[in-house]
């Protein structure tokens, strides 16, 4: 038997997460429900003023929150009960606009239920909302036109696609030159098998649709966009013992990448950074991803993917950028970060979090000449 057809999983899925699941506790897997890096304040005081039911109905990856929102424009694909979204409509600010969009019909009914009441609380004159039903490989029938976005952001949902290619193409098109695709979802650690690829639950639990985690990068460089950045890595656990005889030796990740559409004219070589923290909720460090910690005031070297992403995204203004060799001074008292080789692999970085913490580690305060 094959693997089910594109509409044929777009049906089931539809029937799963629009009649089947109730609220959270009906997973079998945390796979949708893993949780991310530790919250800012604000983004959890945000979460405080969304709808009970909106959170009640949503089903993804912990929360997929960027830096740096102040009056963007944001793409949230496969939004559901809208919850992403009414967070972000509160981070991007009334003069921002967050467009969710989603091929169920009950998650889009949820979601547009309660705009009047986020607004109210919110304090906003108008909506600066808006929710779609449509097809994430699909964004020009939606309606949304080319460079319209900063930001496209996607909370375990990509899984769900059968073409996975068409998503982040779609994705590209409809962002702006220098803007990121945020997103989380579920790898796995080995293509998976005919088996697990045609069974109807784990289609709908996030696993049978799990990109292979290499996969990933070529499709990123094919379709046009910067070498993906990881971000963060979560364990997942099967619960049921029928599908965990199922999938076997295989093992799936929850991760975090970030990809940049970074214009050729921002391509240049290595170079220095400095943080100057003012990113409200970072003012101190910024964790960029799992390779780059940016602390205020401290010089970074960072390899021309990294220089290119800083010079061409909304986070130009947050550092001074200079070329490397460039007679950059180092703040008394910090030393100057040398470029590290990069962490790629989630399970990977799965391992890393795991052992025990160093007593100097990346992105920690400096010791001692040669500690770091």
């Amino acid at each position: 038997m094959a693997a089910p057809c594109g509409e044929q999983i777009h049906r089931e899925v539809q029937d799963y997460y629009g009649k089947e699941l109730q609220k959270s506790e009906d997973l079998k897997t945390n796979a949708c429900v893993t949780s991310a890096r530790p919250l800012p304040k604000e983004v959890r005081d945000a979460l405080k003023r969304v709808h009970e039911e909106v959170v009640a109905r949503y089903y993804g990856c912990g929360l997929v929150i960027p830096e740096c929102l102040a009056s963007c424009r944001i793409l949230d694909l496969g939004s559901g009960s809208g919850r992403d979204c009414y967070l972000l409509s509160q981070l991007v600010g009334e003069q921002g606009h967050v467009t969710g969009i989603d091929m169920t019909e009950g998650q889009v009914e949820v979601a547009k239920k309660h705009i009047a009441y986020h607004m109210d609380k919110f304090g906003y004159q108008k909506p600066n909302v808006e929710f779609l039903q449509g097809y994430m490989e699909k964004l020009g029938d939606a309606g949304l036109a080319d460079e319209s976005y900063d930001i496209v952001i996607s909370n375990c949902v990509i899984n769900l696609a059968p073409d996975k290619r068409v998503v982040l193409q779609e994705a590209y098109r409809v962002l702006k030159p220098g803007g990121e695709m945020y997103f989380s979802d579920v790898y796995a650690s080995q293509h998976l098998s005919e088996t697990v690829r045609k069974h109807r639950v784990l289609w709908g639990e996030c696993l049978a649709g799990a990109l292979y985690w290499k996969d990933l990068y070529s499709i990123a460089e094919e379709v046009g966009f910067s070498p993906p950045c990881l971000v963060t890595a979560s364990p997942i656990t099967v619960g049921d013992k029928e599908l965990e005889g199922i999938i076997g030796d295989c093992r799936f990740v929850s991760a975090t990448f970030r990809l940049f559409k970074v214009p050729g004219s921002s391509r240049a070589g290595p170079g220095q950074v400095i943080y100057n923290g003012g990113i409200v909720g970072h003012e101190r460090e910024l964790v960029f991803d799992a390779n780059f910690t940016f602390k205020e005031g401290e010089v970074v070297d960072v390899d021309a993917e990294m220089a290119a992403i800083l010079r061409s995204s909304r986070f130009a203004d947050e550092f001074l950028i200079r070329a490397s060799g460039a007679n950059t001074a180092t703040p008394q008292g910090r030393c100057c970060k040398g470029v590290k080789e990069k962490i790629c692999d989630p399970f990977q970085l799965l391992e890393r979090l795991a052992a025990p913490v160093p007593a100097c580690r990346p992105g920690g305060t400096c010791g001692p000449p040669g500690c770091c």
